[in-house]
């Protein structure tokens, strides 16, 4: 791997960038697929560059459906053409008494967290409002379904169902684009929600912030393309480009915003 390439990332997302990089070298050296487990959009844009680096090597991802968030990604020599089937991905539906009962995001994830399996090893998990489905990697299915029967206190079972069966979630994200001082975590929070900065800052440091999936407390480090910011009470924002500066020096972005 290029030098060059790791400057472009956080320091904390070296070893990352490294494991990502020995990917690349285990398709080539055995000239076959490599797949991974889930990753997060962030971690796809930086395996996808990286495997750029590389004339011969390709990359696609999926994770069940188009617009999933969590994807697997298989790295392929040229010859190799994927389908969905090689992703090895598993959907399934959880089965409660719905008249009598609610579960929600974090109790499904916790039972899940809860059974001894990895956070990667989970793609999305989807709701209508009364349905619940998730998706999961084959490796780990036949183990969930023998071992998921409850949800806190509710009795749940777990059934398979196709691809064409996923609840396609209506997320009601809104472009909007900003203008800057520079892209401090506090300051694109601020800016998208249109609070203060002091206020953002002060969300940082009580830990009610995530980067990526990950508890995040450093309000004065820059974000990047496809970084995902999770604030609680407030949603979700994802920063989709980076758009040069204008004549003052301030920065453009565009952003994604889903309000809570």
């Amino acid at each position: 791997m290029n030098s060059n390439v790791k400057q472009h990332f956080r320091k904390e997302e070296l070893p990352f960038v490294e494991s990502c990089d020995d990917l690349a070298n285990e398709a080539i050296n055995q000239y076959r697929p490599i797949l991974t487990k889930f990753l997060n959009p962030r971690e796809i844009y930086i395996l996808t560059t990286i495997v750029n680096g590389y004339n011969d090597l390709e990359i696609t991802s999926f994770g069940g459906y188009r617009t999933s968030e969590m994807k697997r990604a298989v790295i392929y020599p040229e010859y190799f053409s994927p389908n969905y089937g090689d992703f090895n991905i598993v959907a399934y539906q959880i089965i409660y008494p719905i008249k009598f009962s609610k579960l929600k995001h974090s109790k499904i994830l916790g039972t899940l967290m809860g059974a001894g399996i990895e956070r990667s090893t989970i793609g999305d998990i989807l709701t209508d409002g009364e349905i619940w489905q998730f998706l999961c990697t084959k490796e780990i299915s036949d183990y969930l379904k023998m071992t998921i029967d409850k949800i806190g206190k509710i009795k749940v079972s777990i059934k398979q169902i196709n691809f064409s069966d996923i609840i396609v979630p209506e997320d009601e994200w809104k472009d909007r684009s900003l203008t800057l001082s520079s892209f401090r975590i506090d300051n694109v929070i601020a800016s998208s929600f249109n609070i203060s900065r002091n206020d953002a800052k002060t969300l940082v440091s009580r830990k009610r912030v995530h980067l990526n999936w990950t508890l995040y407390d450093h309000p004065d480090n820059e974000i990047s393309v496809n970084d995902v910011i999770s604030v609680r009470r407030y949603g979700r924002i994802k920063l989709k480009g980076q758009n040069g500066e204008t004549k003052k020096g301030k920065k453009r972005a565009l952003v994604s915003i889903l309000r809570k």
